[in-house]
Formats: C-alpha cells, sequence, structure tokens
C-alpha cells in the first residue's frame, strides 16, 4: 500500500476511511479520482457489530472493477491511518469525522470531506464545515441506520460534487488546514500547549489532587 502511493504525484490521492464502525452497503460506491479506499465488510442488518474485512472484494464491487481501476486506485481493509495521512501523496480524507481522525487529518494538513454516520460525528462535522472552514459537506444530516430498514443511500452526485470541491479547487479550504498543521505540530512541543497540558494531567495523577489554571508550568520529570 505504502509503495503505491510512493508512485502517486504529491496531493492527488483521495483516501475513504470511515472509521472503526464505518461501513456502507453496496449501493453506496465511490470512484473518480486516484483513490486509496479502506472498505470493510458491515455486520448483518440489525446486528451491532464492528465491521469486518472482506475475504473477496468481487462480493461488494462491480465486476472488473479493481481491474478496471488498477492504474488510478487501490481497495484495502483495515487501513493505518495515521501512516496514510501522513503520505505525501494524500490530498483529500473522506472522513466519518470522528474526533480521532479529525485531529489526525489536521495534524498533516489534509482537508477533509466529512460523512458523518453516528454518535457526535454530526456535531464534529458541522464544527468542521459550518464554523471552521475545514471541511466540506457530503451530507452532514446522514445518519446510519444498524437496523438496516429505510437506509438512506446518498447519491453519487452529492459525493463527487464534495469530492471534486477539494480535489480540483478548495485553495481556501487547503490553505486553513495546513495553518492549523502548522500550529498542532507547535502544540505537541516541548512548551506547547497540548505536551504542557498533558503534563499537568500527569502531575495531578501523581499528586492525587486537582491542580489550579495557570500560566506558567514545570513538566514533570517524566517529561525531562
Amino acid at each position: 500500500m505504502v509503495e503505491w502511493l510512493d508512485d502517486q504525484p504529491p496531493s492527488s490521492v483521495m483516501f475513504l476511511c470511515f472509521g472503526s464502525n464505518g461501513s456502507f452497503r453496496e449501493k453506496q460506491r465511490i470512484v473518480g479520482h486516484r483513490f486509496l479506499w479502506s472498505l470493510r465488510k458491515p455486520p448483518p442488518a440489525g446486528k451491532w457489530e464492528p465491521p469486518s474485512d472482506y475475504a473477496d472484494f468481487q462480493e461488494i464491487l462491480p465486476k472488473e472493477f479493481l481491474n478496471r481501476t488498477a492504474k488510478i486506485g487501490k481497495v484495502i481493509g483495515w487501513a493505518p491511518q495515521v501512516d496514510i495521512l501522513a503520505h505525501k501523496a494524500i490530498g483529500m480524507f473522506a472522513s466519518h469525522c470522528g474526533w480521532n481522525s479529525i485531529l489526525e487529518s489536521i495534524r498533516f494538513g489534509v482537508p477533509i470531506v466529512a460523512w458523518p454516520l453516528y454518535a457526535e460525528q454530526q456535531f464534529n462535522a458541522f464544527q468542521m464545515v459550518i464554523e471552521l472552514g475545514l471541511a466540506v459537506e457530503i451530507k452532514m444530516d446522514y445518519r446510519k441506520n444498524f437496523h438496516g430498514d429505510n437506509e438512506i443511500i446518498v447519491s453519487a452526485d452529492d459525493i463527487m460534487k464534495a469530492i471534486k470541491h477539494v480535489m480540483e479547487g478548495g485553495e481556501e479550504i487547503r490553505k486553513k488546514v495546513k495553518e492549523l498543521s502548522g500550529i498542532s505540530e507547535k502544540s505537541v512541543m516541548a512548551d506547547g500547549r497540548s505536551y504542557s497540558s498533558l503534563g499537568r494531567l500527569v502531575d495531578d495523577i501523581i499528586d492525587n489532587h486537582p491542580r489550579s489554571n495557570s500560566s506558567t508550568y514545570a513538566p514533570s520529570s517524566c517529561f525531562k
């Protein structure tokens, strides 16, 4: 998978991955630009279970799909998301907007196309798309139906409209995400905000008492 990404131009590949419980039925297929697609097998309708990997992608994909897209795309099962987002070939992340995925995407400066599925993901997507302008919406009010009845199918037009917005334009969003990427990188360095917050948490646990807010902080010895 990494070798395949190495052969792709910078910022040319859209990465599609929808988290530990993200999966779609056979009618919801995505195709277009260069892509790396983490495709998981959904549980039986009505059952709350994490998705699994397909033994054969031909179970779900159209006949000859893999052959026809071999030069521009790659379909995989479980994906090492951080390693993929860190790769220079990735130009867009189609995501369910789980908080970890958002943080990882921002850290590596990859714009998000938002397709929230359940829980707090709609709220996260609203923040990213409407409040912060760091993502483009596919369908923000989509909610995955784990019972399998009356499942909403998002149209190919809606999907491709959002993808094209980022992959063929989206300069303003890309600029914002890159700027925030630099800020997030500094926050985990020594004396950065995340670094200091984690240090305070460790000291609070060791001392077993809450610490009052303070603008100055000396890191715990475990960070020295």
